[in-house]
């Protein structure tokens, strides 16, 4: 029959502003004060706030093949609670969706299991080794998203040049995780004082940067979109910005992490803290500031990527890298930035909506009649604390377990259902 949501606050610029939301037929009819119900189910947002549901680019769902640390249902559902109604997987599973058949493996997957909308990566090579490239015209045609290696870097300029005019040609975008295998040097952790005072070996910030540079000359001249995923560096956002200035279609995303956390906050041996790239410098924590608040990074994505307990209980050097992020990302980055006054609550919404699905030509991130009813209710006084055993991933690795929060999705509406809600 469709939802009347009264009562809610709605952005208007930088102001709230109380309205009803008429949904039917898993679109936004209609808004506005004067609005009354219709028979509807009805939901009484209580003076909370209301969001476009939130778009999320850069995700792991592990399935098929890392089923122990999550699912395509228990993935979903944790992004849903987290406000987030369309993501998109990365392709670093078992198999990798390399071929037409693999990918169609990974769409019935997710039609069958997935809670909101998932849209999957292809890989750039066969098995993500780096080594044959994909036919992406044919995994284009069978629902990929973009292309990518995420997880490993392309290493041969002359595939990832390759890569990007087909996907040029194919009006696709060519994602990349960009590292520089010969500048690694079996880093687990951001090449530092830190890294020094830990004993642990590094990652030099130049292992990124440089691999955006090439990237960026190898996308100028394929004339490709190139996004750079989860940015860290002070040197990568002046390469990015330098090339936004000279006209090469580059965007880029960070995570929450690297705009809350930096080196010094490791606070010794714990692999809850280990994420790739790592947790940088002061000064860099400052560029990735900077270039968010200046349009240089374009939005922000959470690399959701979890894993078992007893994998991260392996320690910084042996245990693998990510951290989960759905279920803490808004909590965390509006008590940080918007309560204290760094960001406007516009801003924030819009590194979470529509500047994510405006980059990638996406029809979602909006509240319009018309538009897809992908809601989020978001109780903005609401305090709580970070609880890992609470989660609704199966992954608890994340270093901001414990603490206290303002600000939470109480409600997840995709395409006009209740996909998740807070138990009263």
């Amino acid at each position: 029959m469709g939802l009347f949501i009264k009562n809610v606050n709605i952005l208007n610029g930088e102001q709230l502003e109380e309205t009803n939301i008429r949904v039917t037929d898993g679109r936004i009819e209609e808004l506005g004060t004067h609005l009354k119900a219709q028979g509807e189910t009805e939901i009484d947002g209580k003076g909370r706030m209301i969001a476009p549901g939130f778009v999320d680019v850069h995700v792991h769902l592990r399935e098929p093949g890392g089923e122990k640390k999550e699912t395509i249902e228990s993935g979903t559902k944790s992004a849903a609670r987290g406000g987030y109604t369309t993501i998109c997987a990365m392709p670093n599973t078992r198999p990798v969706p390399d071929t037409k058949e693999n990918l169609d493996h990974v769409n019935g997957l997710i039609e069958k299991n997935a809670l909101i909308r998932v849209l999957p990566y292809a890989s750039i090579t066969i098995r993500e080794a780096g080594k044959e490239r994909t036919n992406l015209k044919e995994l284009k045609q069978h629902g990929a998203f973009a292309f990518t290696d995420d997880g490993v870097g392309i290493q041969e300029a002359a595939m990832m040049l390759e890569t990007m005019k087909e996907a040029a040609e194919l009006d696709m975008a060519v994602v990349a995780h960009c590292e520089d295998n010969s500048l690694i040097y079996g880093g687990v952790m951001h090449d530092g004082k830190r890294s020094r005072e830990l004993g642990l070996p590094g990652i030099p910030s130049v292992a990124e940067s440089v691999h955006i540079a090439r990237d960026i000359l190898l996308a100028e001249a394929a004339g490709a979109h190139y996004h750079v995923c989860h940015v860290s560096t002070k040197e990568s956002v002046r390469v990015i910005r330098d090339a936004k200035r000279a006209g090469v279609r580059v965007t880029a995303e960070v995570t929450p992490h690297h705009l809350l956390l930096t080196e010094d906050d490791i606070p010794g041996d714990d692999a809850n803290y280990k994420m790739n790239p790592p947790l940088r410098a002061r000064e860099d924590y400052e560029a990735l500031h900077a270039g968010l608040l200046d349009g240089t990074l374009d939005f922000i994505a959470t690399d959701h990527a979890p894993h078992a307990a007893e994998e991260k209980a392996n320690g910084m050097e042996k245990a693998p890298f990510g951290i989960v992020g759905f279920e803490t990302a808004f909590p965390l980055l509006y008590t940080e930035f918007v309560q204290s006054g760094k960001w406007t609550l516009a801003q924030l919404i819009g590194w979470l909506t529509k500047k994510p699905a405006d980059v990638f030509g996406l029809p979602y991130g909006t509240i319009e009649g018309g538009q897809v009813a992908d809601l989020v209710l978001l109780d903005l006084n609401k305090q709580q604390e970070i609880r890992t055993e609470d989660f609704l991933s199966k992954g608890t690795n994340t270093p901001f377990g414990g603490q206290t929060c303002t600000g939470w999705p109480v409600m997840t509406i995709f395409g006009g259902d209740i996909v998740w809600q807070e138990e009263n």
